[in-house]
C-alpha cells in the first residue's frame, strides 16, 4: 500500500462525483503495504462525513480484480466484515484512475491490534473460518497467484542476492514443497477463496471486538489449510524470533475448528503447510527487497523475519495434535 502513482484532487473528485458519494474533504496516501497505491479519502456529505480507501491497481490487471472485488462483495453480502466496493450508476465496482484500474471502498472501523492475545486470535479463527465457509458458493475461480507455481518461477531469480546457506534452504525447502503438493494428502485438501496474506495489519478491532478483515488483493483458490497456516505464522509467533507460540495458536485453532472442523489431510499436513505459509513470504519478500519499484512513502519488508520463521517450522514442527 504505497504510493506509486500520485492522484490529484480533481481526479478523486471526479470518482467520487462518478460514485455519487459527495465532495472530497480529504485525500491523504497511506505508507504501509508494497503493492497498491492506496489512499484514505474523506468525503463530506449532507449526513456528515465518511472515510473510504481508494486503491489503484499497479500489478493485477483489469482481467483479474473482478475476482477480488467480487469477492469482497460476496462476503459482505455473506454477513463477513470486509470492506465493500462502492459502484457507480451502472452497478461497476472496478473504476479507472490516472489511467490504472481502481476501486474504492469503505474504512473500517478501529485499529490493528499488533500485540493480540489468545482472545484476539480466537476472533480472527472463527471469522476466517466463516470466510471460508461464505465463500464455497462464490462463482469466480482464479488460482492464488503466489502460490507454489510462482515458487517455481521466483526462486532463481532471488538466488543471486542470497548467501549459498540460504540458497540451500531455498532449493530444500522448494523441493519439499513440490513433494507434498503431489500426494494424495494434498489432493484431499479442502480448498476455496483464501486471502492468502491476513496478517495483523490486514484486521482490525474497536477495543477487543474484531471488526474486519481487508486487503484482499491475494486472495485466490487455495487450501484452506495454507491460509490457516498464513494466519498462525503471524498471528502465533513472537514476531522477533520466529518461535511458535503455544498459546495462542490453539486459541486460533479451536475456534477455527470450531466453526468448521479440520479434516484428517489438514490435521497430517499443517506442519508442511506452516513451512509453506513461510516460504511463500520469504521468497516474496526477496523478490520486493532486491528488485524493487520506484515509489513514494515504500519500505519493503525486512526479508529475514521469513527466513527466521522457516528455519522454526523445520527444526519444530508443529502438529494439530501438538496444539
Amino acid at each position: 500500500m504505497a504510493v506509486f502513482t500520485e492522484v490529484s484532487q480533481d481526479e478523486a473528485t471526479a470518482l467520487l462525483r462518478a460514485l455519487n458519494l459527495g465532495e472530497l474533504a480529504e485525500l491523504r496516501g497511506i505508507q504501509s503495504g508494497i503493492e497498491n497505491t492506496n489512499y484514505f479519502v474523506t468525503v463530506r456529505d449532507v449526513l456528515g462525513t465518511r472515510e473510504f480507501v481508494l486503491t489503484l491497481f499497479e500489478r493485477l490487471t483489469a482481467e483479474q480484480l473482478p475476482f477480488y472485488l467480487y469477492l469482497m462483495k460476496h462476503l459482505a453480502q455473506h454477513g463477513i466484515p470486509v470492506p465493500d466496493p462502492a459502484a457507480d450508476r451502472n452497478g461497476e465496482i472496478l473504476h479507472t484512475v490516472c489511467g490504472k484500474p481502481a476501486a474504492l471502498v469503505n474504512k473500517l472501523e478501529g485499529k490493528h491490534e499488533l500485540a493480540p492475545g489468545p482472545d484476539h486470535c480466537a476472533q480472527v479463527g472463527a471469522m476466517l473460518a466463516r470466510m471460508h465457509l461464505a465463500g464455497r458458493d462464490y462463482g469466480r475461480r482464479q488460482p492464488n497467484l503466489r502460490g507454489l507455481a510462482w515458487w517455481n518461477e521466483t526462486v532463481p531469480v532471488v538466488l543471486p542476492f542470497v548467501s549459498a546457506e540460504q540458497a540451500a534452504l531455498l532449493r530444500g525447502e522448494l523441493a519439499f514443497q513440490n513433494h507434498v503438493a503431489a500426494t494424495s494428502a494434498y489432493a484431499a485438501l479442502p480448498r476455496g477463496p483464501v486471502h492468502a496474506d491476513l496478517f495483523r495489519d490486514n484486521v482490525m478491532f474497536d477495543g477487543d471486538r474484531l471488526t474486519g478483515f481487508f486487503d484482499f488483493y491475494f486472495a485466490g483458490v487455495d487450501t484452506w489449510l495454507f491460509d490457516l497456516a498464513v494466519c498462525l505464522n503471524d498471528w502465533a509467533i513472537d514476531l522477533p524470533t520466529g518461535v511458535h507460540h503455544p498459546e495462542r495458536a490453539r486459541a486460533f485453532v479451536e475456534a477455527y475448528a470450531s466453526v468448521r472442523p479440520l479434516s484428517a489431510a489438514e490435521r497430517q499436513l499443517l506442519p508442511a503447510m506452516l513451512r509453506a505459509g513461510a516460504l511463500r513470504f520469504w521468497i516474496s519478500r526477496l523478490w520486493d527487497f532486491h528488485l524493487p519499484r520506484e515509489a513514494s512513502l515504500l519500505n519493503p519488508h525486512d526479508p529475514s523475519h521469513f527466513e527466521r520463521v522457516l528455519r522454526e517450522r523445520v527444526r519444530h514442527p508443529v502438529s494439530a495434535a501438538g496444539l
